[in-house]
């Protein structure tokens, strides 16, 4: 990635750290978003709130969190962010964040069913609930990857702690990270109601094989008019 390249995704990621608070997903400064990027990751500096991050203060480590350079100090997660991404190379954004309402599922060590056609959609079934590891070392992001393995939802709530997304890009991962909150707090009000009914399997199938491949607007084939 040229130095253009880098700084331009410096900038995305002080933006995008924006939208945590913005839509409720964290408090004071809790919860990162990083980045891949050549050879390493961007992710925010330890314990600096979302007002006061700049495109500067984003830090720069290799695969293995250590910092190159001399930036501020990385988040506590950092070396859970790079664990996620040795070991799942698909993956080029994530978001941790301590949401509400999906940190309530984590409390109670329970994944979040699918009740609701936008859960299938973006998550193609339950949110699965990884078990407690604790924070600082790798033992997070080797839970993420355990469970996220072969796992459809780009979203897993860990035991006692919060939520981990992951994407293709930064951006992905914070859509999955607002809409894991959005599906867990009306997944919790219904529940409050009753007894809400899973979607069927095959529902499920065939909502997400349509909100993946149809959804949305896509590129016009090679050679065709695009206006």
């Amino acid at each position: 990635m040229t130095l253009t390249g880098l700084h331009a995704l410096r900038e995305e990621l002080t933006e995008m750290h924006l939208e945590l608070p913005r839509n409720g997903l964290v408090t004071w400064t809790s919860g990162n978003i990083s980045a891949r990027v050549d050879g390493g990751l961007l992710i925010k500096p330890s314990g600096v709130t979302f007002a006061d991050l700049t495109p500067g203060s984003m830090v720069h480590t290799d695969l293995h969190a250590r910092p190159l350079g001399a930036q501020l100090s990385a988040s506590s997660d950092t070396a859970t962010h790079a664990y996620i991404y040795r070991h799942l190379p698909h993956v080029g954004g994530i978001v941790h964040t301590h949401s509400p309402y999906a940190t309530a599922w984590a409390a109670n060590a329970r994944e979040i069913p699918c009740f609701l056609t936008a859960m299938a959609d973006e998550f193609g079934g339950p949110i699965p609930c990884g078990g407690f590891a604790p924070i600082g070392g790798e033992e997070i992001g080797a839970e993420v990857v355990r469970v996220l393995t072969g796992h459809r939802s780009p979203a897993v709530i860990l035991q006692n702690h919060g939520v981990f997304t992951i994407g293709s890009t930064p951006r992905a991962a914070l859509k999955a990270a607002v809409m894991c909150e959005d599906v867990a707090r009306t997944s919790f009000l219904a529940a409050q109601l009753g007894a809400p009914l899973p979607l069927a399997p095959g529902d499920i199938d065939r909502l997400y094989d349509r909100y993946q491949g149809v959804y949305g607007q896509r590129p016009a084939p090679q050679g065709e008019p695009t206006s």
